[in-house]
């Protein structure tokens, strides 16, 4: 057994001297004279207990011993090769693990295909999404199995940092619908129309109830959630209001989103616990993910309907309205 852990520079002078043959060389590797190689090479046998090289004049001749001991010194520096790298890529946000849960409004369509897009560059090693009721995503963040939340406002709940989320809630209709080619909606325009209506408690507030309110509007049904809501609507079941994060995954299905006045906000907030710090790929996410947000929001809700969330155009363009 040995007396004490080996000195690591005695390792890497060692290293070098096999790897470059020679004492000089591998001073010059490491930036020392060779006297002060050489001196680290006879304290590395003197610690180990080992004889290393055979000695025949400045000419040093590598031992059995040396060759296994330099197997295993590769290993070492293969992985503290590994672990440089890995710690570079974790300063440079290009490694590391996400964990984050969202309300479905956000979990169903919208927030996959941003972390997809996310996922390109980035090789994560353990990437975790889950869709689940606001009050199950702020219970994720506050135990720590989350590092973000998406979820619906106001929020209370001690030890959380809240970020309001900036939305406007939308009018979606069927493409053949005669309000599908309005750039905006008042409550009148609604009058005498099928509603599929969303079922409180919702993240709009009672904000569509006053909307609504002394219209003659048929309730269709009614859905806790906006995904079925739009499903419904691509059906022509009739028309709702909802999250734009929800229309968003019907452009491709005949749901056109029109924007609403007055607006109606859409009450959605990220949650992070405030007293754990986010990792610099979380922080680097939550970036991204306000910016697309924030563009999503600046772009005609009508030219987002046109095309898919890759930018790439939508073939299929509204039909001639057909008699209700």
């Amino acid at each position: 057994m040995l007396s004490r852990m080996l000195n690591p520079r005695q390792i890497e002078a060692f290293r070098w001297v096999m790897l470059r043959g020679s004492v000089t060389a591998a001073a010059a590797e490491l930036g020392i004279s060779q006297p002060a190689a050489s001196r680290l090479i006879r304290d590395l046998e003197t610690e180990s207990g080992l004889v290393l090289f055979e000695r025949r004049g400045n000419q040093l001749t590598p031992t059995p011993e040396a060759s296994l001991l330099l197997d295993e010194v590769e290993r070492y520096a293969t992985g503290i090769r590994a672990i440089s790298r890995f710690a570079e890529e974790l300063r440079s946000r290009r490694r590391g693990s996400l964990r984050v849960a969202a309300l479905p409004a956000i979990a169903m369509g919208y927030l996959p295909r941003f972390v997809a897009g996310f996922l390109r560059d980035r090789p994560l090693s353990n990437v975790s999404l889950h869709g689940m009721p606001s009050h199950l995503v702020i219970e994720a963040v506050s135990a720590g199995q989350s590092d973000i939340g998406i979820a619906a406002a106001p929020i209370e709940r001690p030890g959380l940092h809240i970020e309001p989320l900036e939305a406007k809630a939308v009018l979606a209709v069927p493409e053949t619908h005669r309000l599908a080619r309005r750039r905006s909606v008042r409550a009148a325009d609604l009058q005498g129309e099928r509603l599929i209506a969303l079922a409180e408690p919702t993240i709009f507030g009672s904000r569509t109830d006053r909307l609504l309110a002394g219209l003659n509007c048929e309730i269709v049904a009614t859905t806790p959630l906006s995904g079925i809501a739009c499903a419904m609507v691509s059906c022509g079941a009739g028309i709702a209001i909802v999250d734009p994060f929800s229309v968003a995954d019907f452009a491709t299905q005949g749901v056109w989103p029109v924007r609403i006045e007055p607006a109606i906000d859409v009450h959605i907030a990220i949650v992070c616990a405030s007293s754990r710090r986010l990792s610099s790929m979380a922080q680097t996410f939550l970036e991204a993910f306000r910016s697309q947000v924030a563009r999503d929001r600046e772009t005609p809700v009508r030219s987002r309907a046109s095309t898919g969330r890759a930018g790439a155009p939508v073939s299929r363009q509204p039909r001639s309205r057909v008699r209700r």
